[in-house]
């Protein structure tokens, strides 16, 4: 990701958010991808000209995918945390936690976005039995490309997670376009 989250802007094959929308709605909107219930596991499986590249979860779907790892997140962490869309990309072993935060007065979702750290680290507690990396997003509108923004922009960069305006860039993710 290049400082200052500019990255894939101007990019065609990302996933555009104007306001909060649902991922798995704007992956299935893209030629070449399909997304289709697992039978029998968690959330969503993405498909790729057939192939499984990826699963989506939503909110409570994520524990199911812990639970059928025989993960109990209850003895990892002491609270759950619902991710507006969770990720796995399977080539990448690497579970993306994707949050949505579209503004477009002042409000609550600023010191939100001072959770990102703690929040990336839970999940880490909660997938290092299954080896998986993690990497946490904010979609941003352009509301916080405002000066005020700054500062919390840098520290998101500084402990290791991401921020990008208005797409997601399937590459970035790891998945063909």
């Amino acid at each position: 990701m290049i400082s200052g989250g500019k990255q894939g802007e101007s990019t065609q094959t990302g996933l555009n958010f104007e306001k909060k929308v649902d991922l798995q709605s704007q992956l299935s909107n893209i030629n070449g991808y399909h997304l289709a219930k697992i039978p029998g596991q968690a959330g969503v499986g993405v498909y790729f000209e057939g192939e499984l590249v990826a699963r989506c979860f939503r909110k409570n779907d994520f524990y199911r995918f812990l639970e059928e790892n025989n993960i109990d997140w209850k003895s990892i962490i002491s609270r759950k945390l619902l991710p507006d869309d969770a990720m796995l990309v399977i080539i990448r072993e690497t579970l993306f936690i994707i949050e949505v935060k579209y503004q477009q007065v002042a409000g609550s979702v600023d010191e939100k976005l001072q959770t990102c750290d703690f929040k990336r680290k839970q999940y880490q507690k909660l997938v290092r039995p299954l080896g998986l990396r993690v990497e946490y997003v904010y979609v941003l509108s352009d509301w916080f490309r405002k000066p005020e923004y700054k500062d919390v922009l840098e520290y998101i960069e500084s402990v290791n997670c991401h921020y990008i305006f208005n797409t997601l860039p399937l590459a970035w993710l790891g998945l063909p376009s």
